[in-house]
């Protein structure tokens, strides 16, 4: 959905006290409505948990829709099992939706609910340890029965026993209140149970004056076909609203302002990361005046990206889905042969498969882009969890020198902008690049504001054989590893042009010709000549924010940006100098930021593996980069970044 804002503000420190149902703002009063009191907010955290059949995700992506479209900054943290169908009643089934909204610009989706909407006693006993003191917890007290508390090692319940006692709790009947309002349905007792998410989403959507007509719309278009699965889905979502607005066990809603002021002019929507980069990838396509080509094997958390493509033949996208991981980068190394703009997509994983033909790519010296969204590992490890661990493997997992430009975004919606960026690269420089995301990004959602067509680079290339195009020095024969003396780029020619026939393959190429070489010198110029192309890329400065002449440096990459930025809002909120900077392009570095980091008298990393991106610092520029690791499977969180940094400031 999109909406319109007006101009920017200065950005708000997200450091304030946990407060119950969210955060005040402190220039706002309460009011009241309706015999019941509102209480103005300035941002607000709620999680929404429950079995992984329970409709979590649903929920909270119709929760979100609404909130984009009323005009708050948000971002979200969804979490799920890595089975289809874990066991139900289980802790490891357990699925939840954090989503962290305000009246002004936000990093993070929060580090602890203000609100937990727990739909059993898995839910509960999964999420209770990060809920604070005074939050709200909204229960389905109709699961909290004698089996599923035992099943997740309750021995008494704790709605009764007393374990709650430092939280707002709201005992609600959900289930039994669903079937209540479907009666009228000619549903099953179980049928009309599966919406009592729809319930609580009404109730939340209540609670805190969120719009309800897109998710009318949206649940009647979802079940078009079963006209009556929609109506009792609405009707269940309408009761939640109103039992809500009747109850006297909520005496309180809250209101949260559009964050107009937290933008610059134009039209938002909202957006998750892996959505963000298939429109980059399409408008890559469009700017090259390039036919995009994906192939792709399923996996996880990349598929969004092979659904989506898969919607947009319109604009020139042919996407192929292929029985493995090799025979995925083949087909895409294949079309970039054929002049496409070719992609390929996975995980670690898959990375690891597609390693011999990202090889192949780099001696052929042809575009391509390997979208790689980062998971836990090794192995199948952690796949619906999130991680930063195969940097090194980008950097280095092939065989002999064969170097590879790497890109990584630090938001979802910056996903757009790096996917271009890392076209601009490979079609330029004619080389495979990596785009590292995470899970953490592709799942995640923000605002994103729409760029008008203007804004976008022009990407498009010179085939060998167009205007001006000088075949060979002096003779007719192509010479299809003669270069570009800027770029070192080789020409990049199609298949079934008169005159520009070559021959490829994966054994060493001798200069200019490109015929098949085992000369020693031949190979070693070869080899420093591609290390030089990609040494030579072009990239932007890396940018510092500093403001007080800090003498700690904190240097991250990728999707640290969001919690590093809100850590360090935190520090200079309470006077302590600390400086921020952060990475898109890792290979190659940018040109100054050796100079960057001589600037400060310690440099501190955090990142979500054990440290891969400060041990690339320590070899390039001999700087005792300090390590702040975790590899939990989560996102770092803001307070603990700020302590950490803190404690690094101290020493």
């Amino acid at each position: 959905m999109t909406s319109q804002v007006s101009s920017p503000a200065e950005q708000a420190d997200e450091a304030s006290d946990a407060l119950v149902g969210g955060q005040r703002d402190p220039q706002s009063a309460a009011g009241s409505t309706g015999g019941k009191e509102v209480r103005r907010l300035d941002r607000v955290i709620i999680r929404f948990a429950g079995d992984s059949g329970d409709g979590m995700q649903l929920t909270g992506d119709r929760f979100t829709s609404e909130t984009a479209s009323f005009g708050n900054d948000l971002s979200t943290l969804p979490n799920f099992p890595a089975e289809i169908r874990a066991p139900a009643g289980t802790l490891p089934g357990v699925s939840s939706f954090q989503l962290h909204f305000a009246d002004h610009d936000i990093l993070t989706p929060g580090d602890a609910p203000n609100v937990l909407v727990a739909m059993n006693p898995a839910a509960l006993k999964a999420n209770i340890a990060d809920v604070p003191r005074g939050a709200e917890i909204i229960v389905n007290t109709d699961e909290f029965t004698k089996r599923p508390m035992a099943k997740v090692g309750y021995e008494t319940s704790p709605l009764e026993d007393g374990s709650l006692e430092a939280y707002n709790v709201h005992p609600v009947p959900l289930t039994t209140l669903t079937i209540e309002a479907l009666k009228g349905f000619e549903l099953s007792r179980k049928e009309a149970g599966r919406s009592k998410n729809m319930f609580a989403l009404g109730l939340l959507s209540w609670m805190y004056h969120r719009p309800t007509e897109g998710t009318e719309a949206f649940l009647r278009a979802k079940f078009a076909k079963k006209p009556q699965i929609a109506e009792a889905n609405v009707a269940a979502f309408r009761a939640g609203w109103n039992f809500g607005e009747t109850t006297e066990d909520f005496a309180v809603s809250y209101e949260v302002a559009p964050a107009s002021q937290a933008f610059p002019t134009g039209t938002y929507r909202n957006i998750s990361g892996n959505l963000a980069l298939s429109y980059g990838l399409i408008a890559a396509g469009r700017q090259a005046d390039l036919p995009v080509y994906l192939g792709s094997y399923p996996i996880t958390p990349a598929s969004d990206i092979l659904h989506e493509l898969s919607r947009h033949k319109n604009f020139g996208v042919r996407t192929f889905q292929a029985e493995d991981e090799i025979a995925g980068i083949g087909a895409a190394l294949g079309a970039a042969f054929g002049g496409s703009l070719a992609v390929t997509t996975t995980s670690g994983p898959g990375v690891a498969l597609k390693s011999e033909t990202i090889g192949l790519a780099v001696s052929l010296e042809l575009p391509l882009l390997i979208i790689d969204i980062q998971r836990g590992g090794p192995s199948t490890g952690l796949p619906t969890k999130t991680e930063q661990a195969d940097l090194l493997q980008a950097m280095y997992g092939r065989n002999g020198e064969a170097p590879v430009p790497i890109v990584a975004p630090r938001t979802p919606a910056d996903c757009f902008d790096a996917a271009l960026d890392a076209a601009r690269i490979a079609l330029t420089y004619r080389t495979p690049v990596f785009l590292l995301s995470d899970g953490y990004l592709a799942n995640g959602s923000e605002p994103w504001r729409i760029p008008e067509l203007d804004q976008l680079p022009d990407l498009r290339v010179q085939f060998a054989g167009g205007p001006n195009h000088e075949l060979a020095d002096g003779t007719e024969v192509f010479w299809p590893y003669k270069r570009d003396p800027q770029t070192l780029a080789r020409p990049w020619a199609v298949p079934g042009t008169p005159g520009l026939e070559h021959r490829i393959g994966g054994i060493e190429k001798q200069d200019g010709t490109g015929n098949i070489s085992y000369d020693p010198a031949n190979h070693d110029f070869m080899v420093r000549t591609r290390q030089a192309k990609v040494d030579g890329i072009e990239v932007p400065d890396l940018e510092v924010d500093d403001l007080a002449e800090a003498r700690t440096l904190v240097l991250g990459w990728g999707s640290t940006y969001g919690p590093i930025t809100a850590a360090v809002r935190r520090l200079r909120a309470a006077g302590r100098p600390i400086a921020q900077a952060h990475l898109r392009h890792i290979n190659p570095f940018p040109r100054n930021l050796g100079e960057v980091l001589k600037r400060y008298d310690k440099v501190v990393v955090p990142e979500m593996n054990l440290g891969q991106l400060a041990t690339l610092i320590r070899a390039k520029y001999l700087v005792d980069a300090h390590s702040y690791t975790q590899v939990n499977g989560m996102p770092f969180k803001a307070e603990q970044l700020a302590t950490a940094l803190e404690e690094a400031i101290d020493a």
